[in-house]
């Protein structure tokens, strides 16, 4: 299930100068099966599992799993959770998430909006009345963020904007800090 990375503007030469870790890797991957399904989608969820570990657990999975234990023996396999906790929002139902040790780390996608920093100077404080002006403001940017963490604390993060064709994909470890702050505190 590995990729060498997605299509389109993620080949761009300054993306090329990151190293190609696992974490990097599996986000790519999550990121790249996430825009495989279009815009428009609810936060996802995926524990990530050492390839090697899970093609020991499982042996079913073994034959699937061993082009990518050849390309890269210390890969990671993202699994898709279903059945999140409620809340009030993806990042409170985050709050509720507890993984077993054989997770070394988990990555979120989930699609907001931006606005340009100047626009952030008369945003309403009614949360109804902020969406709204968030909504229809002319210079909003629909983004999609992915965020991947392990137990040891490497992150990797990501944003695409919504455009017409695929968008560029920005890539560091830090883009989005709160996200990333949020997913390690579930693997604590």
């Amino acid at each position: 299930m590995l990729n060498d990375g997605p299509d389109g503007a993620a080949g761009d030469r300054a993306q090329d100068k990151l190293p190609s870790t696992p974490l990097r890797l599996v986000a790519l991957e999550v990121e790249q099966h996430v825009a495989d399904e279009g815009w428009d989608q609810p936060p996802r969820l995926f524990a990530l599992v050492p390839t090697r570990v899970l093609a020991e657990r499982e042996p079913s999975l073994a034959d699937q799993l061993a082009v990518s234990l050849r390309d890269n023996p210390d890969g990671l396999t993202p699994i898709e959770q279903e059945g999140l906790p409620s809340a009030p929002s993806f990042e409170e139902a985050l709050l509720g998430i507890e993984w077993p040790d054989v997770v070394v780390g988990s990555a979120v996608v989930l699609e907001r909006i931006m606005l340009p920093p100047e626009a952030q100077d008369d945003l309403p404080e009614d949360p109804d009345a902020l969406a709204q002006h968030v909504a229809e403001h002319p210079d909003r940017r629909d983004v999609r963020l992915v965020a991947a963490v392990t137990r040891d604390g490497s992150a990797h993060s990501m944003v695409r904007g919504r455009t017409q064709g695929q968008g560029e994909l920005l890539e560091s470890p830090d883009l989005v800090p709160g996200l990333v702050a949020q997913l390690l505190r579930t693997l604590t």
